[in-house]
Protein backbone atom coordinates (compact mmCIF):
# COMPACT_ATOMS: atom_id res chain seq x y z
CA UNK A 1 0.00 0.00 0.00
CA UNK A 2 1.01 3.03 -1.14
CA UNK A 3 -0.29 6.26 0.49
CA UNK A 4 1.54 9.21 -1.51
CA UNK A 5 -1.48 11.67 -1.19
CA UNK A 6 -2.44 14.06 1.86
CA UNK A 7 -6.37 15.12 1.54
CA UNK A 8 -6.46 18.83 1.39
CA UNK A 9 -9.44 20.98 0.21
CA UNK A 10 -11.61 18.46 -0.77
CA UNK A 11 -8.86 16.70 -2.99
CA UNK A 12 -6.42 13.88 -2.53
CA UNK A 13 -3.04 15.92 -3.69
CA UNK A 14 0.38 15.30 -3.77
CA UNK A 15 2.83 16.11 -1.06
CA UNK A 16 5.53 19.45 -1.41
CA UNK A 17 8.30 17.50 -0.02
CA UNK A 18 9.58 13.77 -1.14
CA UNK A 19 9.84 12.29 1.62
CA UNK A 20 8.60 8.89 3.35
CA UNK A 21 7.97 6.17 5.71
CA UNK A 22 7.44 2.40 5.31
CA UNK A 23 4.76 1.46 7.43
CA UNK A 24 5.81 -1.91 9.42
CA UNK A 25 3.39 -4.98 10.45
CA UNK A 26 4.57 -5.31 14.26
CA UNK A 27 3.15 -8.80 14.30
CA UNK A 28 5.78 -9.86 11.08
CA UNK A 29 7.76 -6.67 11.11
CA UNK A 30 7.89 -6.79 7.61
CA UNK A 31 7.08 -4.10 5.51
CA UNK A 32 3.08 -3.79 4.78
CA UNK A 33 3.13 -0.38 2.31
CA UNK A 34 5.13 3.31 2.47
CA UNK A 35 3.15 6.97 3.02
CA UNK A 36 4.42 10.53 2.30
CA UNK A 37 5.88 12.82 5.32
CA UNK A 38 4.23 16.13 4.63
CA UNK A 39 6.72 19.50 5.37
CA UNK A 40 5.48 22.94 6.80
CA UNK A 41 4.34 23.72 3.09
CA UNK A 42 1.93 20.93 3.13
CA UNK A 43 0.75 22.57 6.29
CA UNK A 44 0.23 26.11 5.32
CA UNK A 45 -2.14 24.85 2.19
CA UNK A 46 -3.98 22.70 4.51
CA UNK A 47 -4.45 25.75 7.02
CA UNK A 48 -5.28 27.87 4.18
CA UNK A 49 -8.24 25.42 2.66
CA UNK A 50 -9.57 25.27 6.44
CA UNK A 51 -9.54 29.24 6.82
CA UNK A 52 -11.37 29.35 3.65
CA UNK A 53 -13.84 27.20 4.59
CA UNK A 54 -13.93 27.94 7.84
CA UNK A 55 -15.85 31.39 6.53
CA UNK A 56 -19.08 29.27 5.06
CA UNK A 57 -18.97 26.50 7.52
CA UNK A 58 -18.49 28.31 10.93
CA UNK A 59 -22.19 30.00 10.19
CA UNK A 60 -23.44 26.44 9.50
CA UNK A 61 -26.86 25.47 11.01
CA UNK A 62 -27.09 23.01 13.21
CA UNK A 63 -29.65 20.81 10.49
CA UNK A 64 -26.64 21.34 8.05
CA UNK A 65 -24.32 20.15 10.64
CA UNK A 66 -26.64 17.04 12.00
CA UNK A 67 -26.97 15.86 8.11
CA UNK A 68 -23.53 15.95 7.82
CA UNK A 69 -22.50 13.66 10.59
CA UNK A 70 -25.54 11.37 9.88
CA UNK A 71 -24.23 10.83 6.29
CA UNK A 72 -21.20 9.76 7.91
CA UNK A 73 -22.74 7.69 10.50
CA UNK A 74 -24.27 6.09 7.02
CA UNK A 75 -20.55 5.38 4.87
CA UNK A 76 -18.53 4.51 8.54
CA UNK A 77 -20.71 2.08 9.70
CA UNK A 78 -20.35 0.35 6.04
CA UNK A 79 -16.42 0.61 6.19
CA UNK A 80 -16.58 -0.08 9.95
CA UNK A 81 -15.13 -3.64 9.52
CA UNK A 82 -12.33 -2.94 7.18
CA UNK A 83 -11.66 -0.13 9.48
CA UNK A 84 -11.16 -2.75 12.21
CA UNK A 85 -8.57 -5.11 9.69
CA UNK A 86 -6.56 -2.14 8.68
CA UNK A 87 -6.49 -1.08 12.66
CA UNK A 88 -5.21 -4.68 13.47
CA UNK A 89 -2.99 -4.60 10.57
CA UNK A 90 -1.12 -1.27 11.58
CA UNK A 91 -0.36 -1.39 15.07
CA UNK A 92 -1.47 -5.64 15.80
CA UNK A 93 -4.61 -5.73 17.93
CA UNK A 94 -6.13 -8.84 17.76
CA UNK A 95 -8.72 -8.99 15.14
CA UNK A 96 -11.54 -9.35 16.73
CA UNK A 97 -10.53 -6.71 18.89
CA UNK A 98 -10.03 -4.40 16.39
CA UNK A 99 -13.24 -4.65 14.52
CA UNK A 100 -15.28 -4.86 17.65
CA UNK A 101 -14.06 -2.41 20.22
CA UNK A 102 -10.83 -0.15 18.15
CA UNK A 103 -13.15 0.47 15.27
CA UNK A 104 -16.78 0.49 16.48
CA UNK A 105 -15.05 2.89 19.32
CA UNK A 106 -15.30 5.44 16.46
CA UNK A 107 -18.62 4.75 15.49
CA UNK A 108 -19.78 5.21 18.83
CA UNK A 109 -18.03 8.78 19.35
CA UNK A 110 -20.51 9.91 16.27
CA UNK A 111 -23.16 8.32 17.49
CA UNK A 112 -23.01 10.20 20.58
CA UNK A 113 -21.93 13.30 19.25
CA UNK A 114 -25.29 13.70 17.59
CA UNK A 115 -27.12 13.17 19.95
CA UNK A 116 -25.42 15.97 21.42
CA UNK A 117 -25.48 18.12 18.87
CA UNK A 118 -29.56 17.78 18.48
CA UNK A 119 -30.23 19.05 22.42
CA UNK A 120 -27.21 21.48 22.66
CA UNK A 121 -27.84 24.91 23.46
CA UNK A 122 -25.58 26.78 21.46
CA UNK A 123 -27.39 30.50 22.79
CA UNK A 124 -28.56 30.72 26.49
CA UNK A 125 -29.97 33.72 27.84
CA UNK A 126 -28.60 35.03 31.27
CA UNK A 127 -30.30 37.76 32.75
CA UNK A 128 -29.98 41.07 30.08
CA UNK A 129 -26.98 39.02 28.61
CA UNK A 130 -26.93 36.70 25.62
CA UNK A 131 -24.32 33.72 26.31
CA UNK A 132 -23.72 32.29 22.54
CA UNK A 133 -21.16 29.88 22.26
CA UNK A 134 -19.35 29.65 18.59
CA UNK A 135 -16.93 27.79 17.09
CA UNK A 136 -13.30 28.64 17.84
CA UNK A 137 -11.99 28.60 14.03
CA UNK A 138 -9.45 26.30 12.53
CA UNK A 139 -8.01 23.63 14.63
CA UNK A 140 -4.83 21.37 14.88
CA UNK A 141 -5.53 17.83 15.06
CA UNK A 142 -2.93 15.52 16.62
CA UNK A 143 -3.54 12.16 17.55
CA UNK A 144 -1.71 8.76 18.65
CA UNK A 145 -1.46 5.26 17.33
CA UNK A 146 -2.31 2.96 19.99
CA UNK A 147 -6.67 3.49 19.43
CA UNK A 148 -6.61 5.38 16.09
CA UNK A 149 -9.94 5.53 15.86
CA UNK A 150 -11.30 6.34 19.29
CA UNK A 151 -8.79 9.34 19.37
CA UNK A 152 -9.50 10.58 15.46
CA UNK A 153 -13.04 10.47 16.50
CA UNK A 154 -13.45 11.71 19.86
CA UNK A 155 -11.73 15.23 18.00
CA UNK A 156 -12.82 15.72 14.62
CA UNK A 157 -16.88 14.56 15.56
CA UNK A 158 -16.92 17.27 18.70
CA UNK A 159 -14.71 19.82 16.08
CA UNK A 160 -17.70 19.45 13.10
CA UNK A 161 -20.44 19.28 15.82
CA UNK A 162 -19.15 22.84 16.70
CA UNK A 163 -18.69 24.26 13.19
CA UNK A 164 -14.82 24.18 13.40
CA UNK A 165 -12.82 23.54 10.21
CA UNK A 166 -9.89 21.03 10.84
CA UNK A 167 -6.02 19.86 9.76
CA UNK A 168 -5.40 16.06 11.00
CA UNK A 169 -2.02 14.81 11.99
CA UNK A 170 -2.86 11.51 13.01
CA UNK A 171 0.28 9.12 13.77
CA UNK A 172 2.93 8.17 11.62
CA UNK A 173 3.01 4.30 13.09
CA UNK A 174 -1.20 4.07 12.50
CA UNK A 175 -1.91 5.96 8.86
CA UNK A 176 -4.00 3.36 6.94
CA UNK A 177 -6.79 3.94 9.38
CA UNK A 178 -6.35 7.66 9.34
CA UNK A 179 -6.51 7.39 5.62
CA UNK A 180 -9.49 5.57 5.39
CA UNK A 181 -11.43 8.07 7.57
CA UNK A 182 -10.53 10.15 5.34
CA UNK A 183 -11.99 8.35 2.80
CA UNK A 184 -14.94 7.85 4.90
CA UNK A 185 -16.02 11.80 4.86
CA UNK A 186 -15.02 12.36 1.77
CA UNK A 187 -17.79 9.42 0.42
CA UNK A 188 -19.70 11.40 2.71
CA UNK A 189 -20.04 14.68 1.14
CA UNK A 190 -17.79 17.23 4.26
CA UNK A 191 -17.44 20.17 2.24
CA UNK A 192 -14.31 21.17 1.12
CA UNK A 193 -11.60 22.29 3.56
CA UNK A 194 -13.52 21.85 6.31
CA UNK A 195 -11.72 18.07 6.94
CA UNK A 196 -7.78 18.07 5.92
CA UNK A 197 -5.38 15.44 6.33
CA UNK A 198 -1.20 15.60 6.23
CA UNK A 199 0.66 12.46 7.12
CA UNK A 200 4.33 13.16 9.02
CA UNK A 201 6.12 13.44 11.93
CA UNK A 202 4.85 15.25 14.92
CA UNK A 203 8.61 17.31 14.84
CA UNK A 204 7.72 18.81 11.70
CA UNK A 205 3.74 18.26 11.11
CA UNK A 206 2.93 18.50 14.29
CA UNK A 207 5.17 21.68 15.28
CA UNK A 208 3.93 23.13 12.20
CA UNK A 209 0.40 23.02 12.77
CA UNK A 210 1.17 24.21 16.76
CA UNK A 211 2.76 27.34 15.49
CA UNK A 212 0.84 28.66 12.48
CA UNK A 213 -1.24 31.67 13.41
CA UNK A 214 -3.99 30.88 11.49
CA UNK A 215 -4.91 27.90 13.74
CA UNK A 216 -7.06 28.85 16.34
CA UNK A 217 -6.92 25.54 18.76
CA UNK A 218 -4.80 22.66 19.14
CA UNK A 219 -5.96 18.90 20.26
CA UNK A 220 -2.99 17.04 20.93
CA UNK A 221 -3.49 13.40 22.66
CA UNK A 222 0.04 11.69 23.23
CA UNK A 223 2.77 11.46 25.43
CA UNK A 224 3.57 14.07 27.79
CA UNK A 225 6.86 15.26 25.88
CA UNK A 226 4.87 15.73 23.13
CA UNK A 227 2.29 18.08 24.86
CA UNK A 228 5.11 19.30 26.03
CA UNK A 229 6.90 20.29 23.20
CA UNK A 230 3.50 21.72 21.29
CA UNK A 231 2.42 23.66 24.58
CA UNK A 232 5.44 25.42 24.43
CA UNK A 233 5.24 26.39 20.18
CA UNK A 234 1.43 27.02 20.89
CA UNK A 235 2.21 29.51 23.52
CA UNK A 236 4.15 31.93 21.27
CA UNK A 237 0.36 32.62 19.29
CA UNK A 238 -1.51 32.32 22.35
CA UNK A 239 -3.90 29.17 21.06
CA UNK A 240 -5.87 27.45 22.93
CA UNK A 241 -4.25 24.06 23.91
CA UNK A 242 -6.25 20.87 25.07
CA UNK A 243 -3.66 17.88 26.04
CA UNK A 244 -4.86 14.04 26.68
CA UNK A 245 -1.74 12.70 28.04
CA UNK A 246 0.07 9.63 29.72
CA UNK A 247 -1.31 7.89 32.83
CA UNK A 248 0.01 5.90 35.39
CA UNK A 249 -3.34 4.54 36.80
CA UNK A 250 -3.75 3.15 40.86
CA UNK A 251 -6.24 0.57 41.23
CA UNK A 252 -6.97 0.22 44.78
CA UNK A 253 -8.65 -2.98 45.79
CA UNK A 254 -9.88 -1.76 49.40
CA UNK A 255 -9.91 -4.21 52.68
CA UNK A 256 -13.58 -5.86 51.63
CA UNK A 257 -12.92 -6.38 47.60
CA UNK A 258 -13.69 -9.87 46.19
CA UNK A 259 -10.09 -10.22 45.55
CA UNK A 260 -10.48 -13.32 43.28
CA UNK A 261 -12.54 -11.53 40.92
CA UNK A 262 -10.98 -7.75 41.31
CA UNK A 263 -7.02 -9.29 40.35
CA UNK A 264 -7.97 -11.36 37.99
CA UNK A 265 -10.39 -8.68 36.14
CA UNK A 266 -7.59 -5.88 36.86
CA UNK A 267 -4.88 -7.74 35.45
CA UNK A 268 -6.95 -8.34 32.22
CA UNK A 269 -7.41 -4.70 32.07
CA UNK A 270 -3.81 -3.76 32.77
CA UNK A 271 -2.90 -5.53 29.98
CA UNK A 272 -5.73 -4.82 27.28
CA UNK A 273 -4.61 -4.13 24.28
CA UNK A 274 -1.18 -4.61 25.22
CA UNK A 275 -0.59 -2.48 27.87
CA UNK A 276 -0.84 0.24 25.50
CA UNK A 277 -3.50 2.32 26.83
CA UNK A 278 -2.93 5.94 28.68
CA UNK A 279 -5.86 4.67 31.19
CA UNK A 280 -4.44 1.11 32.05
CA UNK A 281 -4.36 0.03 35.70
CA UNK A 282 -1.12 -0.38 35.65
CA UNK A 283 -0.37 -0.17 39.57
CA UNK A 284 -2.57 -2.42 41.71
CA UNK A 285 -3.14 -1.32 45.58
CA UNK A 286 -3.81 -4.58 47.95
CA UNK A 287 -3.34 -4.74 51.81
CA UNK A 288 -0.62 -5.63 52.62
CA UNK A 289 -1.46 -9.04 54.20
CA UNK A 290 -3.04 -10.04 50.87
CA UNK A 291 0.45 -9.70 48.56
CA UNK A 292 0.39 -12.76 48.54
CA UNK A 293 -2.44 -14.15 47.74
CA UNK A 294 -3.13 -11.58 44.93
CA UNK A 295 0.09 -11.94 43.47
CA UNK A 296 -1.02 -15.67 43.21
CA UNK A 297 -4.40 -14.76 41.35
CA UNK A 298 -2.42 -11.93 39.32
CA UNK A 299 0.50 -14.60 37.90
CA UNK A 300 -2.51 -17.16 37.07
CA UNK A 301 -4.59 -14.76 35.15
CA UNK A 302 -1.48 -13.55 33.00
CA UNK A 303 -0.30 -16.73 32.50
CA UNK A 304 -3.47 -17.73 30.86
CA UNK A 305 -3.69 -14.39 28.34
CA UNK A 306 -2.64 -15.97 25.03
CA UNK A 307 -0.35 -14.07 23.21
CA UNK A 308 -0.02 -14.10 18.96
CA UNK A 309 -0.82 -13.38 15.67
CA UNK A 310 -3.85 -11.30 15.73
CA UNK A 311 -5.23 -13.18 12.88
CA UNK A 312 -5.01 -16.05 14.99
CA UNK A 313 -7.98 -17.51 16.78
CA UNK A 314 -8.31 -17.32 20.26
CA UNK A 315 -5.19 -14.26 20.61
CA UNK A 316 -5.86 -12.12 23.58
CA UNK A 317 -2.73 -9.54 23.17
CA UNK A 318 -1.08 -8.66 19.50
CA UNK A 319 2.36 -7.02 19.63
CA UNK A 320 3.52 -3.84 20.99
CA UNK A 321 3.56 -1.07 18.24
CA UNK A 322 7.48 -1.69 17.29
CA UNK A 323 10.80 -2.18 17.98
CA UNK A 324 11.28 1.34 20.36
CA UNK A 325 8.53 0.09 22.06
CA UNK A 326 9.13 -3.34 22.56
CA UNK A 327 13.31 -2.21 23.61
CA UNK A 328 11.29 -0.21 26.03
CA UNK A 329 9.04 -2.48 27.42
CA UNK A 330 12.05 -4.87 28.02
CA UNK A 331 14.41 -2.45 29.55
CA UNK A 332 11.69 -1.21 32.46
CA UNK A 333 11.36 -5.17 32.84
CA UNK A 334 14.60 -5.32 33.81
CA UNK A 335 14.47 -2.49 36.11
CA UNK A 336 11.58 -4.07 38.10
CA UNK A 337 13.95 -7.07 38.56
CA UNK A 338 17.46 -4.95 39.31
CA UNK A 339 15.20 -2.87 42.02
CA UNK A 340 13.88 -5.63 43.80
CA UNK A 341 10.23 -6.48 42.48
CA UNK A 342 9.37 -10.24 42.48
CA UNK A 343 8.67 -11.19 39.36
CA UNK A 344 5.50 -13.61 39.48
CA UNK A 345 5.09 -14.04 35.65
CA UNK A 346 6.59 -13.55 32.19
CA UNK A 347 9.59 -11.80 32.42
CA UNK A 348 12.26 -10.82 29.75
CA UNK A 349 11.99 -11.55 25.96
CA UNK A 350 9.36 -12.87 23.48
CA UNK A 351 6.68 -15.68 24.55
CA UNK A 352 8.11 -18.89 24.08
CA UNK A 353 7.43 -20.45 20.20
CA UNK A 354 7.43 -16.93 18.84
CA UNK A 355 10.74 -15.25 17.29
CA UNK A 356 9.62 -12.61 15.09
CA UNK A 357 7.51 -9.64 15.99
CA UNK A 358 7.13 -7.33 19.19
CA UNK A 359 5.37 -9.75 21.37
CA UNK A 360 5.77 -9.46 24.88
CA UNK A 361 5.44 -11.45 27.85
CA UNK A 362 2.82 -11.10 29.69
CA UNK A 363 4.16 -9.76 32.88
CA UNK A 364 2.96 -9.23 36.93
CA UNK A 365 5.50 -7.86 39.49
CA UNK A 366 4.85 -8.18 43.47
CA UNK A 367 6.17 -6.57 46.26
CA UNK A 368 6.77 -3.52 44.20
CA UNK A 369 7.52 -0.44 46.04
CA UNK A 370 6.05 3.32 45.39
CA UNK A 371 9.48 4.23 44.04
CA UNK A 372 10.75 1.72 41.86
CA UNK A 373 11.18 3.02 38.71
CA UNK A 374 7.77 0.43 37.16
CA UNK A 375 5.97 1.95 39.67
CA UNK A 376 6.44 5.90 38.63
CA UNK A 377 7.17 5.25 34.63
CA UNK A 378 4.36 4.77 32.23
CA UNK A 379 5.95 1.46 30.65
CA UNK A 380 2.80 1.19 27.76
CA UNK A 381 3.07 -2.67 27.87
CA UNK A 382 1.68 -6.00 29.42
CA UNK A 383 3.15 -5.46 32.81
CA UNK A 384 1.46 -4.96 36.43
CA UNK A 385 2.74 -3.64 39.47
CA UNK A 386 1.23 -5.32 42.64
CA UNK A 387 1.76 -2.68 45.65
CA UNK A 388 1.08 -3.42 49.28
CA UNK A 389 -0.81 -0.78 51.76
CA UNK A 390 -1.30 -0.80 55.23
CA UNK A 391 -4.12 1.71 56.16
CA UNK A 392 -6.47 3.23 53.30
CA UNK A 393 -5.22 6.71 54.03
CA UNK A 394 -1.80 5.56 52.90
CA UNK A 395 -3.19 3.81 49.65
CA UNK A 396 -4.61 7.04 48.59
CA UNK A 397 -1.45 8.41 49.37
CA UNK A 398 0.32 5.97 47.33
CA UNK A 399 -2.41 6.11 44.28
CA UNK A 400 -1.96 10.06 44.12
CA UNK A 401 1.41 9.93 44.44
CA UNK A 402 2.55 10.23 40.93
CA UNK A 403 2.82 13.11 38.29
CA UNK A 404 0.46 11.45 36.17
CA UNK A 405 -3.63 11.78 37.33
CA UNK A 406 -5.70 10.68 34.11
CA UNK A 407 -7.80 7.61 35.23
CA UNK A 408 -8.11 5.66 38.79
CA UNK A 409 -10.05 2.35 39.91
CA UNK A 410 -11.56 1.64 42.77
CA UNK A 411 -12.52 -1.74 43.97
CA UNK A 412 -15.26 -2.73 46.89
CA UNK A 413 -18.61 -4.34 48.01
CA UNK A 414 -18.79 -0.89 49.69
CA UNK A 415 -20.07 1.57 47.18
CA UNK A 416 -20.63 4.63 50.08
CA UNK A 417 -17.06 3.70 50.78
CA UNK A 418 -15.67 3.65 47.67
CA UNK A 419 -17.31 7.12 46.44
CA UNK A 420 -15.02 8.34 49.60
CA UNK A 421 -12.07 7.23 48.09
CA UNK A 422 -12.83 8.35 44.80
CA UNK A 423 -13.47 12.24 46.10
CA UNK A 424 -9.76 11.68 47.37
CA UNK A 425 -8.12 10.37 44.22
CA UNK A 426 -6.77 13.14 42.13
CA UNK A 427 -7.66 11.62 38.58
CA UNK A 428 -9.84 12.82 35.44
CA UNK A 429 -11.90 9.57 35.93
CA UNK A 430 -12.29 7.49 38.80
CA UNK A 431 -13.87 3.84 37.84
CA UNK A 432 -15.86 2.00 40.27
CA UNK A 433 -15.88 -2.08 40.21
CA UNK A 434 -14.81 -1.70 36.50
CA UNK A 435 -17.46 0.03 34.89
CA UNK A 436 -17.82 0.33 31.79
CA UNK A 437 -16.47 3.68 30.34
CA UNK A 438 -18.96 6.32 30.11
CA UNK A 439 -18.44 8.38 26.58
CA UNK A 440 -20.87 10.89 28.14
CA UNK A 441 -18.64 11.34 31.03
CA UNK A 442 -15.31 13.75 30.92
CA UNK A 443 -12.29 12.09 29.54
CA UNK A 444 -9.20 14.10 30.51
CA UNK A 445 -6.46 14.51 33.34
CA UNK A 446 -5.08 16.54 36.32
CA UNK A 447 -1.19 17.03 36.80
CA UNK A 448 0.48 16.08 33.85
CA UNK A 449 -1.94 13.87 32.34
CA UNK A 450 -2.89 17.35 30.43
CA UNK A 451 -5.60 19.87 30.16
CA UNK A 452 -9.35 19.88 28.89
CA UNK A 453 -11.85 16.89 28.50
CA UNK A 454 -12.98 14.83 25.68
CA UNK A 455 -16.12 12.79 24.82
CA UNK A 456 -19.89 14.22 25.16
CA UNK A 457 -20.39 17.52 25.61
CA UNK A 458 -17.49 17.90 27.13
CA UNK A 459 -15.27 17.28 23.77
CA UNK A 460 -18.13 19.41 22.11
CA UNK A 461 -16.99 22.61 24.39
CA UNK A 462 -13.82 22.69 24.11
CA UNK A 463 -14.47 23.87 20.51
CA UNK A 464 -16.50 26.28 21.24
CA UNK A 465 -15.40 30.17 22.68
CA UNK A 466 -18.50 31.66 25.06
CA UNK A 467 -19.79 34.72 23.65
CA UNK A 468 -21.42 37.35 25.95
CA UNK A 469 -23.66 39.53 24.01
CA UNK A 470 -24.47 41.91 26.91
CA UNK A 471 -27.27 44.66 26.58
CA UNK A 472 -29.13 41.87 24.59
CA UNK A 473 -32.03 42.68 26.08
CA UNK A 474 -32.92 45.96 27.72
CA UNK A 475 -33.22 45.81 31.60
CA UNK A 476 -36.83 46.70 31.74
CA UNK A 477 -38.10 43.86 28.93
CA UNK A 478 -39.45 41.25 30.60
CA UNK A 479 -37.47 38.01 30.57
Amino acid sequence: MRLDKFYIDGAWVSPRGSAHEVILNPATEQPIGTHSLGTAADVDLAVDAACRAFACFGRSSREERLALLRRIETVYADRCERMGDLISLEMGAPLPFARNVQARSGLSHLQNMIRHLESYEFEKLRGTTMIRREPIGVVGLITPWNWPMNQIACKVFPALAAGCTMVLKPSELSPLSAQLFAEILQEAGVPAGVFNLVHGAGPVVGRALAAHPQVAMISLTGSTRAGIAVSETAARSVKRVALELGGKAPNILLPDADFETAVMRGTQACMRNSGQSCSAPTRMLVPQAEMERCAGIAAKAADALKVGAPEAEGTDLGPVIGAAQFDKVQRLIRAGVTEGARLVAGGEGRPEGLTAGWFVRPTVFADVTPQMTIAREEIFGPVLSILGYRDIDEAIRIANDTEYGLTAYIQSRDRAGAQDVARQLRAGSVLINYAPVDIDGPFGGFKQSGNGREYGIFGLEEFLEPKGMVGYLDPDTPA
